[in-house]
């Protein structure tokens, strides 16, 4: 690939070699996308929707792609290193800046965890005695946990050792992460198809019945789309826009990085969840979808078939791409830190690039001692995982916020790539967002509010010197955020018993006074942002010892 100089802030003169082409880029997506979800996706899905986890994967697709469509303006506007948590900061300020990137970064940081966690909890199911003490009741054992964390140091020491490492070992990972799981699908419906299982038509309601391809019914589908891992397998398409300053020609590599990430990445999910549902044993299934559990979903399949070459497959996938996937996410959270530290939300240590290896080194570092705080408190891929989905949901508000404020405010920008009919779809994505987080019902959608509620206190640190009018005006612009807070919480606190509530507002209703409430807050979130005087950050030259090397 040509080198390509140009500058790497928004509208600053520093410059940067831009050598990542599109498909460099497009594999860092997929390579984000299809990880651990694979494996555990499908089984967790079908446990809470039966069949209709299939339509359940449709509407995550539809959401995270109306999201990417918005994201590659932003990026394509914006193509700076770590740039999904500098959007907010623009438009509105410092205060909404940092709840949106703390949600990001907690998002994101997270999953370097759920991956490690993922190959071991694959692995107990190893024919070893030994390994099958790793998993049991839910959660890794002490061994689990420790072999967990020694590929989390693997993921840290490929970033560590530079980006280029980073980037030429992803991108042939990326393409057998894409072979492997479509030989699984294709193998498995070809060896024992029971199709009954995929129309409904299998007796699974626990006294004989067909259990139907709803057996949980549309809330059943909707939790599913929150907290089964399917936003959490399709936030990988972040990664593209937080590399897009290291990106050559983002106006076509990001939106074709993006959007075809995602795009590749939904046909392999469904072609999985449909292997999954038919390959599974009728009998298996006679007391309800809830509960078939497998440890390593595929590969106990594979090897009821008697596939055993897929089985090892299987195996060595296991290890294979969720590595590749925790190690796009070290190199993506490490520059989301780099863009915190830059708005002044974070040490500013933490942003330096080391000056021999090109790499943000001290953000690397302490990514790592962040993932295995995950490690000790989440020890298994369900519950990491469904945490990450919520706490992704939310990172997402912002993306339509902010796109829609800058076309109010900025107008006159240059826009590589514009959203059609922003006006229609902007509003449209917030609304599935706030649904998405009212669907991972409650208490977890309270948890989770909790945890970005706790970060303030390193805002209010970090700004203690800025200023009353610098206070004023983050206040001013974030006043909308911090009144679909608690509103949100309010509502899956009191919605109904089918998402976690306690029934003051019947079923549906919830749904319709939380679509109504979204449109109310996106208007009011467009027009708060805007001040001349964030947008003026755009044009701020990048200090050159915070850009990493290029890919």
């Amino acid at each position: 690939m040509d080198s390509q100089s140009t500058g790497s802030g928004v509208g600053g003169a520093t410059h940067v070699h831009r050598v990542v082409g599109r498909w460099a880029l497009l594999f860092t997506g997929l390579s984000a996308i299809i990880g651990s979800g694979w494996l555990f996706g499908a089984m967790r899905a079908a446990s809470i929707a039966g069949p209709g986890a299939l339509i359940a994967w449709v509407i995550g697709a539809v959401v995270v792609m109306l999201i990417a469509l918005i994201g590659s303006e932003l990026g394509t506007m914006m193509p700076e290193t770590g740039g999904m948590v500098r959007f907010a900061q623009y438009t509105h300020g410092g205060l909404v800046g940092f709840i949106a990137g703390w949600a990001n970064w907690i998002a994101i940081a997270s999953v370097i965890s759920v991956e490690g966690e993922a190959s071991i909890q694959y692995m107990s199911s190893w024919p070893f005695e030994w390994t099958h003490n790793l998993y049991a009741h839910g959660e890794l054992s002490t061994l689990g946990l420790v072999l967990s964390g020694l590929l989390v140091i693997g993921y840290f020491l490929l970033n560590y050792w530079g980006v280029k490492l980073f980037a030429h070992t992803n991108s042939a990972i990326t393409v057998i992460k894409l072979i492997i799981p479509a030989l699984t699908a294709i193998a498995l419906i070809a060896a024992g198809f029971h199709g009954g299982n995929v129309s409904g038509a299998t007796p699974s309601g626990g006294d004989g019945s067909a259990g139907g391809f709803l057996p949980y019914g549309w809330a059943g589908v909707l939790t599913a789309v929150s907290t089964s891992g399917i936003m959490f397998s399709f936030n990988g398409f972040q990664s593209p826009l937080n590399l897009a300053g290291e990106a050559r020609n983002p106006d076509r590599s990001i939106p074709f990085a993006v959007i075809g990430s995602v795009a590749i990445a939904t046909v392999v999910y469904l072609l999985l969840q449909v292997a999954y549902l038919g390959a599974v044993d009728p009998a298996r299934i006679a007391q309800g979808w809830a509960h078939v559990d497998f440890s390593s979903p595929f590969a106990q399949l594979a090897l009821a078939f008697n596939l055993n070459w897929l089985a090892l497959a299987l195996y060595f996938d296991a290890f294979l791409s969720p590595s590749g996937t925790g190690t796009t996410y070290m190199a993506s959270v490490s520059r989301m830190v780099v863009g915190m530290a830059r708005n002044g939300t974070a040490p500013e240590a933490l942003g330096r690039i080391d000056p021999v290896w090109h790499a943000p080194r001290a953000a690397l570092w302490f990514n790592l001692g962040i993932a295995f705080v995950f490690l000790y408190f989440f020890r298994g891929w369900g519950t990491l995982a469904a945490a990450i989905s919520v706490a992704t949901v939310f990172s997402y508000l912002m993306i339509p916020v902010a796109a829609m404020t800058l076309r109010r405010a900025a107008p006159e920008r240059r826009r590589a790539v514009s959203a059609p009919a922003l006006g229609v779809i902007a509003p449209i994505a917030f609304i599935a967002a706030s649904e998405l987080l009212f669907w991972a019902k409650w208490p977890l959608t309270g948890r989770i509010i909790l945890i970005l509620v706790i970060g303030l206190p390193i805002y209010v640190f970090y700004r203690r010197d800025a200023g009353r009018d610098v206070w004023t005006r983050d206040l001013r612009a974030a006043w909308w955020l911090l009144a679909y807070i608690p509103f949100i919480a309010l509502v899956s606190k009191i919605g109904s018993p089918q998402f976690g509530g306690i029934g003051l507002i019947p079923y549906g209703w919830d749904m319709a006074l939380v679509a109504v409430a979204a449109l109310g807050f996106i208007t009011w979130g467009a027009r708060s942002g805007g001040d001349p005087r964030h947008l003026a950050e755009m044009d701020k030259p990048i200090d050159p010892e915070t850009i990493p090397e290029e890919l």
